[in-house]
């Protein structure tokens, strides 16, 4: 897997999945070309995956927040006969490095968390309207709509048949969904997960594994009158109007370096690390929400969180070898806190919603990020509001500390705002500074009396907002000596320390899909029952089962 993989698409280029618009109704037709696979050496049959099915589906899922806030209902339904989704593409797995299998699932995972929150963020309600087999990955894509709906036939049905057919854990986010979200009794659960050809009919509505059966020959009626029914009960306001999400603007240069509108990746393979600036608004914020729908996809708060989450997802697939990655800002706080607070003024204005909502999604994306995190809070630096956040979402952080010699940049300083207190909230729906006090809540109170205030360092360090604080003397040895030890650990240790640390607090479905991916899967994928020369993976479509070492780990 040499060739680089790009997260960059839109519809003219979908090559598996197509949506028809129907005013407040859309539906979305999984239709996966075979020969479409992002690598060669297998093909995407029965409307099976890979990382590029799913790149399109994000793409979707995106376009249909902003483009097609109109939309009030997401049918997702198979264009195929006979089968809704097989899941991830067996071949693809069996081919794929350990580290592109682990960041696909996570991927896969963010994607379905997104459109699984649709209703309660945007309004957007999605139905999985199931015909024919509905399988592993496949269900977990129906697991994770807000109803589904299944055909009473002799064909159709859903399943999760990892274990028994590939030595697997049975789908990272589809096994959660199915105890914490649908609530499936333990025991039935089991049943589910140890039968191939899984549950259909009434007993999936008694097992609370669908919602609804319908038969064949009313199926599509029956679907498109649960869609009219949702839309009309939506409270989502109608006629709305959305924005294009316009290409990037990114470049990328011959060292790997990557340059965009507000980002810059610089790569510096000898000390394994990318750092990423961001750089603050050059422009007044928008006096109005109509002039930020005006501006749409070029408003600087909106192409920031575009241009940063698409860094993360290329650094994430492209770039394995960097472990560490720097984030630094560069501009003036109160531009930043000016273009959040026209979104916070107006949270009940849809566009100004979507925004919040995927500063949201990406700040989340860092947290989940497999790599050592680290800010560098220089002179000059912007780190206020969303910006801000990025402080609490790494696992240290360097400020520097009064005046340094010839830098005649404004002194370091962080800048709390009423976003910092809610409207980002990580897996697990604790706010990032709720996450770092959890030992000290009153803090979070304490904190609170500081907004809107340029905090220098002396101040962010003694309010625990920074690691620590360094002046001109002891600034550069100490950052440099940092990044070189974090350079020398075992990126496998690093992994699993900052998973372990990066999540305190209570426990949600959503860092429960996280915590089994990074530590379950991560492990099962590396064991010689499943990716073997003779494990299920391998001797998947053989005939042949599996040759497991019957040893208990």
């Amino acid at each position: 897997m040499t060739h680089r993989i790009d997260f960059q698409t839109d519809p003219s280029r979908y090559r598996h999945w197509r949506v028809e618009y129907d005013g407040e109704i859309a539906n979305l037709y999984m239709d996966v070309d075979e020969q479409g696979g992002l690598f060669p050496g297998y093909e995407l049959k029965l409307n099976s995956y890979d990382l590029g099915v799913d790149i399109e589906l994000a793409d979707v899922v995106q376009r249909m927040r902003f483009e097609h806030p109109e939309v009030k209902v997401v049918v997702m339904q198979s264009a195929k006969d006979r089968v809704f989704c097989a899941g991830a593409n067996i071949r693809m797995l069996g081919g794929a490095s350990h580290a592109h299998k682990v960041n696909f699932c996570k991927f896969t995972n963010e994607t379905r968390n997104t459109f699984e929150a649709a209703e309660a963020d945007s309004g957007q309600k999605y139905i999985a309207a199931v015909k024919g087999a509905c399988a592993g990955g496949g269900y977990e894509l129906a697991l994770a709509c807000n109803y589904i709906l299944l055909t009473n036939d002799s064909s159709s049905s859903v399943a999760l048949p990892e274990v028994p057919l590939l030595a697997v854990l049975p789908g990272t986010g589809g096994l959660t969904r199915v105890t914490d979200k649908r609530k499936v009794r333990r025991d039935l659960a089991d049943v589910f997960c140890s039968v191939e050809e899984g549950v259909k009919g009434q007993r999936a509505v008694d097992w609370r594994l669908v919602d609804e059966i319908a038969p064949n020959s009313k199926f599509d009626e029956v679907v498109q009158e649960r869609a009219r029914e949702f839309a009309a009960a939506s409270a989502k306001p109608s006629n709305l109007t959305g924005i294009e999400l316009t290409p990037l603007d990114r470049r990328f240069a011959e060292d790997g370096s990557l340059t965009y509108s507000a980002v810059e990746v610089s790569i510096d393979r000898a000390g394994g690390r990318a750092t990423l600036t961001i750089t603050g608004p050059s422009d007044p914020a928008p006096a109005s929400v109509a002039e930020l729908q005006w501006q749409g996809a070029q408003a600087w708060i909106l192409r920031a969180a575009r241009e940063l989450d698409d860094a993360i997802l290329h650094l994430r697939l492209n770039e394995r070898q960097i472990g560490t990655l720097v984030f630094q800002t560069q501009g003036d706080p109160t531009a930043v806190l000016a273009h959040e607070a026209l979104l916070l003024a107006n949270r009940d204005h849809w566009l100004a919603n979507e925004i919040l909502h995927y500063w949201k999604r990406v700040l989340k994306r860092v947290d989940m990020t497999s790599r050592s995190l680290v800010a560098i809070v220089e002179h000059g630096s912007c780190f206020a509001g969303p910006l801000a956040e990025l402080l609490w979402a790494v696992d240290r952080s360097y400020m520097m500390l009064d005046e340094f010699e010839g830098d005649n940049r404004p002194l370091a300083a962080v800048t709390l705002s009423e976003g910092n207190f809610g409207p980002y909230p990580m897996g697990n729906d604790l706010t990032r500074l709720q996450t770092r006090f959890l030992g000290a809540p009153e803090t979070v109170d304490t904190l609170r009396g500081h907004v809107g205030k340029a905090l220098e360092a002396a101040e962010a360090e003694e309010l625990g907002l920074v690691t620590y604080a360094y002046d001109d003397i002891d600034w550069e040895d100490e950052v440099r000596i940092f990044l070189e030890e974090r350079a020398s650990f075992s990126p496998d240790a690093m992994t699993g320390m900052e998973a372990n640390l990066r999540f305190a607090g209570p426990e949600t479905m959503e860092t429960r899909i996280f915590g089994r991916l990074t530590a379950w899967q991560n492990w099962i994928f590396q064991r010689p029952n499943a990716v073997g020369p003779d494990g299920a993976l391998q001797r998947y479509g053989t005939g042949v089962r599996g040759d497991y070492n019957m040893e208990r780990v």
